[in-house]
């Protein structure tokens, strides 16, 4: 059975109790973990801080990457606070509804860049914050999708974008992995979740894993949540630089 008693973790990119980063919540603090969670504004509050406070969260703060300073402000805290950290877990994504709808050959350059800044550096960001808090070693984890390796229809704009996110993982673990930081990323099969409802013909997408993967079903939050848990513990100390699929087998069809 995973355990990460002792260890302190953040997760940013909780929006409600269907996300993806709430799943994974759920299974960190059941194998023992302490959280600092965060939501991304006044109106997402309602629907977090309740999710963090049944988690028993400590540190509860708002953090929208795209503000100066809210980033940096949550790790003052957890410096203050805890003095470390242990995992991170970045599962925050964004694109403007335009682009995310249209095709990518139309996607305006500010669009790109603020897609790439937000789904993208802002994981380079808190992998740079974390350095310092984790002179043991820890583990970064990012959110990614299939969409990142094969051309998905109506991923569109998120595809180039979680390709970047996976190439990121992949340079941040050579980088770092001397100093004990290990980078994953998962990539799970198409859930509902708030996230997923900007993508045009999701329930196509859906139809599509059940009838194509092995197994022949969608993944759940707690088969996602729990190779999470894996990933931070201790158990995975020789993974580094993996994209780990959690999607009922669907990536190895062709």
């Amino acid at each position: 059975m995973t355990t990460l008693s002792g260890k302190k973790g953040l997760i940013i990119g909780i929006a409600n109790e269907h996300s993806l980063a709430h799943g994974c919540a759920r299974h960190f603090h059941a194998a023992g973990a302490d959280l600092a969670i965060t939501w991304l504004n006044a109106k997402a509050e309602p629907y977090v801080r309740p999710l963090a406070e049944a988690l028993r969260s400590t540190i509860l703060m708002p953090c929208d990457v795209a503000v100066p300073g809210q980033l940096e402000a949550v790790y003052a805290r957890i410096a203050k606070d805890w003095g470390r950290l242990d995992f991170v877990q970045h599962s925050i994504a964004y694109a403007r509804k335009e682009d995310l709808s249209g095709r990518i050959t139309d996607c305006s350059a500010e669009g790109f860049a603020l897609a790439m800044d937000i789904s993208v550096h802002s994981f380079l960001r808190m992998a740079k914050l974390s350095e310092t808090l984790m002179p043991a070693g820890g583990c970064l984890l990012a959110m990614s999708y299939y969409g990142a390796e094969k051309a998905i229809a109506h991923y569109n704009i998120m595809g180039p974008v979680k390709a970047a996110l996976e190439a990121a993982v992949r340079y941040m673990a050579v980088e770092l992995g001397r100093t004990g930081i290990r980078v994953n990323a998962l990539s799970p099969g198409p859930v509902k979740t708030r996230a997923a409802s900007g993508i045009d013909h999701f329930d196509e997408l859906l139809e599509r894993a059940v009838r194509e993967a092995p197994e022949h079903r969608l993944v759940t939050l707690d088969d996602i949540g729990a190779y999470a848990a894996f990933l931070v513990s201790d158990a995975a100390r020789a993974i580094t630089g993996n994209v780990a699929y959690v999607d009922a087998g669907y990536h190895v069809v062709a």
